[in-house]
């Protein structure tokens, strides 16, 4: 070793405890508002399914009719590849994944809809059955990894019957074993921050009433209006709807045709990629950055049924929308129909084994420190480890393969996805 270096400093160490006891609110409120990334799995997509036709079978028919699209409009790899120019290296796995998610797991999310989708004549009714239906599939293990409802909003008109089918859904669940781990809520065309207060309220009523520990509930808020956006006094609402959520919210959901319309745009240009939807999602995106909240696009209306021409044409646009939002860090979107289902997994799939070998390569190098033709931060660390670990949730990639380019095991992976704020910006050794 070479001569040490005199190591000299001009301030009291008093100066230091000084600077810190000044931030120590701001450390407790970045602890607070920032916690980062929950480091759970997240969905890809969400189906909506209306509450008077949600039956059993509902997850295995959407599978079964996503099949059938196949089987009749593009029978084997090369003719799927062809319609969504996948590349022919792709071709094959891609195809056989998707047919093995559809057999397997053709749902990742499920919201029973009792909102715009619904049509029933007894809501209660309808409520109540919901909760048997899903409990029952949690406990026969037919259940999608996510499910729960859709009720209707906080404003005037609709919000008592909001209020009783949530309580309806909720106190069934409880008759039948209680709430199930992937439950989930969605809390449709929010305002105003108080209307995020008054579900909370809700909830927390709900949690005293039956002993359950404060804060069990969580939900989505969607993003529906304008105002919900931009404020009447220019701040952006929903990075306050965020806070008003007491760290229960769990997502924020972009409403691709009631958010389009609230701004006048014009039907046939109501698409998830419009400018008024891109510019939505941004200020959802940076609101919801390291809260732990997480952003998910909105749908397509084009359905893909009818001649084996129109379900091609619907098809490539699905899949170019779902590239799109992937691109954009969007890693979940909305279904509309069974044969949605297809093209959203062939995107999925083919986005995270484009890429898988480049960012198994490039997480290696960075834990080894044997560097490469990228100098990476551990941010990006982060993002490389948190890109394989979706890959793997959704069935993109296997655990073995990524091990095996990546040396590392699932627990690896989750470290280098969820580190301590302080890994995240402190420089020097990696």
């Amino acid at each position: 070793m070479g001569q040490q270096e005199k190591v000299s400093t001009s301030l009291a160490g008093a100066v230091s405890e000084g600077i810190s006891a000044s931030l120590a609110a701001v450390d407790a409120e970045l602890d607070r508002r920032y916690p980062g990334d929950p480091g759970t799995r997240q969905p890809v997509h969400t189906v909506y399914v209306p509450g008077n036709a949600f039956d059993a079978g509902t997850i295995r028919s959407w599978g079964d009719q996503a099949l059938a699209a196949l089987d009749e409009h593009a029978p084997d790899p090369a003719s799927f590849a062809a319609v969504l120019g996948l590349s022919e290296a792709l071709a094959e796995d891609v195809y056989g994944r998707v047919r093995a998610k559809l057999e397997r797991e053709p749902i990742e999310d499920l919201r029973v809809d009792f909102e715009d989708g619904y049509a029933g004549q007894d809501e209660d009714q309808d409520a109540a059955r919901a909760a048997r239906l899903i409990s029952e599939a949690y406990a026969g293990g037919t259940a999608a990894p996510y499910m729960g409802i859709r009720m209707k909003c906080m404003e005037s008109a609709v919000r008592d019957r909001g209020v009783r089918t949530t309580d309806v859904f909720l106190t069934g669940l409880l008759e039948h074993g209680g709430l199930p781990d992937g439950l989930v809520l969605t809390l449709p065309k929010v305002t105003f921050p108080e209307q995020i207060t008054a579900f909370v309220r809700l909830l927390d009523a709900f949690e005293k009433a039956h002993g359950l520990d404060a804060g069990r509930l969580g939900f989505e808020i969607q993003i529906e209006t304008s105002q919900a956006i931009l404020a009447a006094d220019g701040t952006a609402a929903v990075a306050r709807m965020i806070g008003a959520a007491e760290g229960r919210a769990t997502g924020l959901h972009y409403g691709t045709f009631d958010y389009s319309a609230c701004l006048g745009v014009s039907a046939a240009y109501q698409a998830s990629d419009h400018p008024a939807a891109d510019h939505a999602k941004a200020i959802m995106q940076v609101a919801a950055a390291g809260t732990g909240v997480r952003v998910s696009d909105g749908s397509t209306n084009v359905l893909p049924v009818g001649t084996t021409q129109h379900v091609h044409e619907a098809w490539r646009l699905h899949y170019g929308l779902t590239r799109r939002a992937l691109a954009r860090a969007y890693y979940q979107g909305w279904d509309m129909h069974p044969g949605h289902i297809p093209t959203r997994y062939a995107a999925v799939f083919a986005f995270y084994r484009e890429g898988f070998e480049a960012a198994a390569k490039r997480l290696s190098a960075y834990a080894n420190h044997a560097g490469g033709d990228v100098m990476d931060e551990p941010a990006t660390a982060k993002a490389l480890s948190s890109y394989l670990l979706r890959g793997i949730d959704c069935g993109a990639l296997d655990t073995g393969e990524v091990d095996a380019l990546t040396g590392m095991t699932r627990g690896d992976l989750d470290r280098f996805a969820a580190p301590r704020r302080g890994d995240l910006t402190a420089t020097g050794d990696r």
